[in-house]
Order: structure tokens, then sequence, then C-alpha cells
């Protein structure tokens, strides 16, 4: 076991595969991950088993997707009465489960989309989050637009939408991850305008962090927001440069950082990650971290392979 971050933020990780699977058994890469109220792990990824529940010991609970339901797996969120909702980037799927896999509702029919930047919903959306207050549905509408949509609980009514393509405050460059706290505050991971935007729940914007590298993955949890943040230097130097990604960043709700998990480069190596895609923490305070470390890492190598792609931090205490 490796020791990362200071004082009260640390953490100590193996560098193994998190998950005990079966023979036969691959993620690919996890492209997310989420936990529910009774600390099941549900890890969304582009292997044989597209969906896999564990218990916090990660232990195999069940699994669904199989057959096709799938085509690209991106983001996986649990909502507060522990139903599922699922993202796929690639046909444009966003769908509502139940914890065993059933269809509830869809949000967005698989290959029916909106042209690119239009602003429309949806254009390969990227996540959803749901509002603790009155169950509203926020989605990210990422790689094909740069908005933030938000409908009604039941999905029939689209309520407001706000974000354009650009730098300046307020607009987006991918937006790539959403969260929401108990009051309401929405937090986004603007993913390659490398910052943190936070909206009041009208979408107002209330605030930008920077000093972030590729910001990926945000999680609010408990007072803290959890940011994954790919590498973001130069192709000569991704191999030893420190301090510019891929890591975890931990901030307060006002943006101060409280530590940074990781000052290494991408590798192996426990202690190190490889692209943080998505973040999410069970009641212990332990952090899960799923890498899309695949497409980032494993698919440009000489000889293509799977790389680990989800890790547990566990807290000390």
């Amino acid at each position: 076991m490796v020791t990362l971050g200071n004082g009260d933020y640390t953490y100590e990780v193996s560098g193994e595969n998190w998950g005990q699977l079966p023979e036969g058994w691959f993620y690919k890469e996890a492209t997310s991950v989420d936990v529910d109220s009774k600390d099941n792990v549900y890890v969304f990824n582009r292997g044989n088993h597209p969906m896999i529940v564990f218990d916090t010991e990660g232990n195999v609970l069940r699994s669904w997707g199989e057959g096709g339901v799938f085509t690209n797996p991106h983001a996986v969120t649990i909502a507060p009465d522990d139903t599922v909702w699922c993202v796929d980037n690639q046909d444009h799927s966003i769908r509502h489960f139940t914890p065993e896999g059933k269809l509830l509702m869809t949000l967005n029919e698989r290959n029916q989309h909106a042209p690119a930047m239009s602003g429309k919903p949806f254009c390969s959306p990227t996540r959803v989050a749901i509002d603790p207050r009155n169950g509203d549905i926020l989605v990210a509408d990422g790689y094909g637009n740069a908005r933030v949509h938000r409908f009604s609980p039941d999905g029939k009514q689209l309520l407001s939408s706000w974000g354009e393509a650009g730098t300046e405050p307020g607009n987006f460059n991918l937006v790539h991850d959403i969260d929401v706290d108990e009051d309401g505050y929405i937090y986004i991971g603007d993913r390659e305008n490398r910052r943190v935007q936070v909206f009041n729940p009208a979408g107002k914007l209330e605030a930008r962090w920077v000093d972030l590298s590729r910001t990926a993955a945000v999680h609010v949890s408990k007072g803290l927001v959890y940011i994954g943040e790919y590498y973001a230097g130069g192709s000569e130097a991704y191999k030893v440069a420190g301090r510019l990604g891929p890591r975890v960043s931990i901030l307060d709700v006002k943006g101060n950082t409280l530590a940074r998990l990781s000052e290494e480069a991408f590798g192996d190596e426990p202690g190190r990650f490889y692209a943080p895609h998505a973040i999410a923490t069970d009641s212990n305070d332990d952090i899960y971290v799923a890498e899309v470390s695949y497409a980032e890492f494993g698919m440009h190598m000489d000889s293509s392979k799977e790389l680990r792609s989800m890790q547990k931090l566990i807290k000390k205490r």
C-alpha cells in the first residue's frame, strides 16, 4: 500500500485493479462509478459486463447491460432513491434503470440527437445529476454541445438550458461532468477549459476554480469537492512530469485546495493514476476512481492492452 494526501485527507491505495472479477470478466476500462445508499458500488465499463455492482469489499453482487444494451458507456449516476441513470456519449442515449437493470424511463433514445453545437438536447451528452431538493434532472450535454439542461423529474418538460462554447465565464469547452450539492448548487467539470464552474440553482455563475489540470471528474460529498484531473502537459514530458496530473484533488465548497492525491506522472505503480474519469465516495469517505486508461494510453501502446482502470483509496482514520 502507498499513502497519498495529507492531514485529514490521507488515503492508502494498493495500485491494483479494484473489484474481484470472475474469470473471463474484464473492464476493458471502467469509465464511471457511483455508490448507492447501502455502499454498493456501480462500475460502468466498456468490457463484457457493462454494469457491475459490487459490495464495498469488491465482491460482485450482480451485473447487467450485456448483449448490446450500451454502445459506449460513459457515465453512471445513482439517484437519491438508488435508481440508476446511464449516459452513453456515442449513441446519445440517456436512460433510467432500477438497481437490477430494468428500464424505467428513457430521456433520450439511442442514436437520436440534435445537431452539434445547436444548444438543443442532446448531442453526445456526458452525465446526469439529480437535484436532491426536488428531483429535477440535470444533464451535462458536453461532447457535441456546450450546454447544461434542467428537466422536470418525469423528464417531460425542459425547464431551462444554459451555456455556450467559449472560454469566457459561464461558457464551456467540454461540459464533461456534473454534480449537485444539497443546496442545489451545480458543479461543472469544464474539462478543456481546465476549471470547475459553480452555478446557483437558477444557472447563474457563482464561482470559477482554476489552477487545475484537465477537470474530467467532479464529485460533491459532505462539504467536499473531489476533482479528477487528466494530465495536461506536453507529450515529450508526459512520462516523467509531475504536478500536472493525472491526479485527484480535494477542495472545499469555497474552492480552497485541501489535498492533491498524487504528484507523479501516469503509471501502474501504486499511488499513480492514468486518467481519472469519474469519482465517487462511500459512507466511510473512501474514494473510488474510474479511469479511461485504455482510451488514453492502452490503445496507443505498441501492443494495445487493458490497463488498470478502477482504484479504491481507503481513508486513514
